[in-house]
């Protein structure tokens, strides 16, 4: 029998007929569907993990007539066998009845790898096969899901409380259009470019203060490195176009359902022109409204 998590949610008085809410969590085994059915339960959604396919159309139909439920999240995923190819099918029914969201989880093979070791549980596909096999079936097998995802998640790099927190701040009813979680990191070429990075902006142009002795040791956050920087024009025409391009581009990333994004800005060490240009944006995002942290892939610790 599925488990059922509820939160009572006060009845709805006279008014317009109620339409609901449904979000459909799926993904990989491993990714942290039920951490994130947890942050929809605490946001008064009524929850269900291992909801039977043949059953998403009538809960539909439930949601959409009850009085109670005002919003629900259910989880659907790899445990539900072959019928998995009926997935899109379904959706399109549900989707007649009441608005439906499918949030797609998933993160790295490696990741993966280390939280089912960590856990020691069986990966659902069975014993029979390496969790690496069995990782690589189910990622076959999810893709038509994944396909008609609304939003996908990339979870490889959150922890269970950032996970929750990112559910909260992107379904959270209170919140704002500006809903995105964007991170300005910093990074050497000579490293590579970040794997995670979804725009990528080389200031290697910038004169480099690796040359002069005093800031060496030093890097982009300190003062005098910023003062040095800051001080070329082609620097603030940089900033400026840049921080305009991403303006524009930020509004339709949040149109298309897009939860978080990556931009990376790189030198050639990652110590000290890439630092302040990533922190630089970090300030002049946040001052939009939008949500924002800074990272130093290379930076000297």
């Amino acid at each position: 029998m599925p488990v059922k998590r509820t939160k009572k949610v006060a009845a709805q008085g006279p008014g317009p007929e109620k339409q609901g809410e449904l979000v459909i969590l799926t993904g990989m085994s491993g990714s942290g569907k039920l951490s994130a059915l947890k942050a929809f339960e605490d946001l008064g959604y009524y929850s269900v993990d291992n909801l039977p396919l043949d059953l998403v159309p009538r809960f539909a139909d439930l949601v959409q007539q009850s009085k109670e439920i005002e919003r629900a999240a259910l989880v659907v995923d790899v445990r539900e066998g072959i019928r998995l190819e009926e997935f899109p099918a379904i959706l399109k029914k549900v989707r007649k009845v009441l608005p439906t969201r499918v949030v797609f989880l998933e993160a790295s093979d490696d990741a993966l790898v280390r939280r089912f070791s960590e856990t020691r549980r069986p990966h659902p596909l069975g014993r029979s096969n390496t969790v690496v096999r069995s990782i690589k079936a189910e990622r076959k097998r999810l893709d038509p899901i994944r396909n008609v995802a609304d939003i996908v998640l990339d979870t490889t790099k959150f922890n269970v409380h950032e996970l929750r927190a990112h559910i909260n701040a992107q379904f959270e009813q209170e919140a704002s259009d500006r809903n995105l979680t964007i991170s300005s990191i910093s990074f050497g070429f000579k490293n590579g470019v970040p794997t995670e990075a979804d725009l990528v902006f080389d200031v290697r142009f910038l004169p480099n203060p690796h040359f002069i002795p005093e800031f060496r040791k030093l890097t982009g956050r300190h003062p005098k490195v910023a003062k040095y920087v800051r001080q070329f024009p082609q620097t603030q025409e940089f900033l400026d176009k840049t921080f305009d391009m991403l303006k524009f581009l930020l509004p339709h990333y949040i149109k298309e359902g897009k939860s978080y994004l990556t931009v990376a800005f790189g030198c050639t060490g990652g110590q000290h022109r890439s630092v302040f240009i990533a922190e630089e944006m970090k300030k002049r995002l946040a001052a939009e409204g939008y949500r924002v942290q800074a990272s130093h892939r290379d930076m000297p610790r």
